[in-house]
């Protein structure tokens, strides 16, 4: 996705006008290369109108053809039959965790590389996360016995009903038993995010804290945790602005890795890469990326069992690099791109005993397929989504703003052949510590838009991934403040790469975006539309309210008890009067993230001051809405309201 000049529009419209996406794309959320690399297996399946995956399959590929088996799943192809957790065997046998529909009850089977009907290896009444092979082919697995919701804070909160705080229901790292039973490796009373194998067998190494595990992962330690099932803390985060993820055990067991930085969410990962010697009982963490203008996203030992493989966010390049601090080059690059790369948990899956490794890629243009071969030279292994093109010409664009180089993406609709002016939209992703991606934008909400004659901005403000831990850092007690600004310097840059008239901008977002469209409204009137999403409209009630509030305390520095001053600055309630845009505000009732009473106050106060405003509660929705005929309302009402009010 080069940047293209003006004159190169006309040209690639027509090509692309030609190949128009027809539904459904197919996507592939999940996969893993077997050991001896003969086989992918991938949780995949066809999306709605809406985006959304709501039926999803287990497949496994013969590598050398392509050949697929679809594995039969118990429980059928139905929403909520949800394969998960893909994990090779030593002897490449397929483990993968099942949901029970209708519950948040789990199960583990087992299927051979050929395909055919899983057995069941162990049933579980609660949530499985995570398998993970070990030493002398033991699985272990990450277990919340009665849950009572699914895993992370995105997902549907439980009911608030009885007594507040009563209950924390742990996630415990479990070894399954030759009987199918499960035998617990970590203590009662700690929540283990994530975790790895010693490479001798005797025990584990995890993130991990006390009490709900929603909200306490920013307070996550590192621990040691060993055959007596009891814990040790290995480390604890220098800072509050530096979140652990991704432990990793060098195959020699003396060095643990992993990822830290400033992190808004569980799941959405990205930072500096550390090592810490696990023989050495003093030992500090050793930054090994310190100062790059780049986002580690993902960490795994290399093959050779000496350097490190990661995978980065370098603004608009995906980047897979091999980090050697001990090396006189302490960084090679092996693969680099506009795409975006997904699909496992590591930087690529890998099989170290001939070198392959898959992933799935994408960008905004070209749907997703599972590529194959050595890193940086695949070849497509599927052809599921051959002649999908979406109907949109990407550009990336790039802009300073008060001595920071900020990065986004520009995507317009195929007809851009003239200097006719359109509306443009603008799309605050989540996070804040995230960043916009190629996602492919031939389904969803994007889709619609550029149908409709929309362009889309995509802005990457200060606060994002992809400029390295500095600019991650630059939105801490600043928030919509200094990012706004950058998102309004890089409108102003889109409207000098395209043809987009500066009378006709909305803004939307969801989560951080879905603040910064609430806040955006009360700060300029340079909008005449605006969408919010699950979003943020008084810091203040909000600390009260939500089921995550230590994520706060890196970013505002102190509770709002103890500086309710800084809350109150970046409140968009606290600006209310300035607005004049007209809002469509959207949540999921059992939001926890981003509650509803966020929205209904904003909703309130807007239609008290008589502006035209709307607001709409999805029944029994989470911070990431799963109900397909939810999602297609609430993009239908958001391609309505831009319709209604920029033009």
């Amino acid at each position: 996705m080069p940047t293209l000049p003006r004159p190169a529009f006309a040209a690639l419209a027509l090509l692309l006008a030609a190949a128009a996406p027809p539904h459904p794309v197919h996507e592939f959320l999940e996969l893993a290369l077997s050991p001896d690399a003969k086989y992918v297996a991938s949780v995949e399946g066809d999306t709605t109108p809406s985006g959304e995956v709501d039926i999803r399959a287990l497949v496994i590929r013969a590598t050398a053809d392509g050949a697929a088996a679809t594995i039969p799943l118990p429980c059928g192809a139905v929403p909520q039959c949800t394969p998960s957790g893909l994990a090779w065997s030593p002897n490449n046998k397929l483990v993968f965790v099942l949901r029970t529909p209708g519950s948040h009850a789990h199960a583990i089977y087992g299927v051979g590389p050929q395909g055919g009907a899983p057995s069941l290896l162990a049933s579980f009444d609660g949530t499985l996360v995570a398998p993970r092979f070990g030493p002398h082919r033991r699985l272990a697995v990450l277990a919340t016995a009665n849950a009572d919701k699914e895993v992370g804070a995105i997902e549907a909160g439980a009911p608030i009903a009885g007594v507040l705080g009563a209950t924390a229901h742990e996630q415990r790292i479990a070894i399954l038993q030759p009987d199918g039973t499960l035998a617990w490796a970590s203590p009662p009373d700690l929540f283990v995010y994530e975790y790895d194998w010693r490479p001798d067998g005797t025990g584990f190494i995890g993130t991990a804290a006390p009490g709900d595990g929603d909200n306490n992962w920013w307070t996550a330690k590192l621990y040691a945790f060993d055959a007596a099932v009891t814990a040790r803390v290995l480390y604890t985060q220098a800072t509050p602005r530096q979140q652990i993820a991704e432990p990793r055990i060098s195959p020699d067991g003396h060095t643990v890795a992993f990822i830290g930085g400033l992190m808004s969410d569980f799941g959405s990962t990205g930072g500096d890469a550390f090592l810490l010697a696990l023989d050495k009982p003093d030992a500090k963490p050793l930054n090994i990326t310190a100062k790059r203008k780049a986002t580690v996203t993902a960490l795994a030992w290399s093959c050779d069992g000496v350097t490190l493989l990661a995978s980065e966010l370098a603004a608009d390049q995906r980047r897979l690099v091999t980090l050697a601090p001990n090396s006189a080059i302490p960084e090679t690059v092996l693969a680099a791109s506009q795409e975006l790369l997904s699909g496992t948990d590591d930087p690529v899956s890998i099989a170290c005993a001939t070198g392959t490794a898959a992933i799935a890629h994408e960008n905004f243009t070209r749907a997703p397929e599972i590529e194959i071969g050595r890193i940086g030279a695949w070849h497509d292994l599927t052809h599921a989504n051959d002649g999908l093109t979406a109907a949109a010409i990407a550009t990336n664009v790039a802009w300073h703003e008060n001595g920071y180089q900020d990065q986004g993406w520009l995507l317009l609709p195929v007809d851009t052949a003239n200097d006719t002016k359109r509306a443009m939209v603008t799309g605050v992703h989540g996070g804040p510590a995230s960043a916009s991606q190629p996602h492919f934008a031939g389904t969803g909400y994007r889709a619609k838009l550029l149908a409709a004659g929309y362009a889309i901005f995509l802005p990457n403000p200060r606060g994002s991934f992809g400029q390295g831990a500095a600019f991650t850092e630059a939105n801490v007690r600043d928030l919509g403040h200094g990012d706004l600004r950058d998102i309004l310097a890089g409108i102003t840059e889109a409207e000098k790469v395209a043809p987009i008239d500066d009378q006709r901008l909305g803004i939307m977002g969801w989560s951080y975006g879905g603040f910064m469209t609430m806040w955006a409204v009360t700060q300029t009137h340079r909008f005449r539309a605006a969408v919010a999403g699950a979003g943020i409209s008084n810091w203040q009630s909000y600390y009260g309210e939500n089921g995550i509030d230590r994520w706060m305390i890196p970013y505002f520095g102190a509770s709002v008890y103890d500086d309710p001053a800084i809350y109150e600055r970046s409140s968009p309630i606290a600006y209310i009067k300035r607005v004049r845009t007209p809002t469509l505000s959207v949540v999921g009732e059992r939001d926890i993230e981003c509650p509803p009473p966020q929205t209904q106050e904003f909703w309130h106060a807007l239609n008290a001051l008589g502006l035209p405003a709307q607001a709409v509660i999805y029944p029994g929705e989470g911070h990431h809405m799963r109900d397909p005929k939810h999602i297609d309302d609430f993009e239908t009402r958001l391609v309505g309201w831009f319709d209604k009010y920029p033009k």
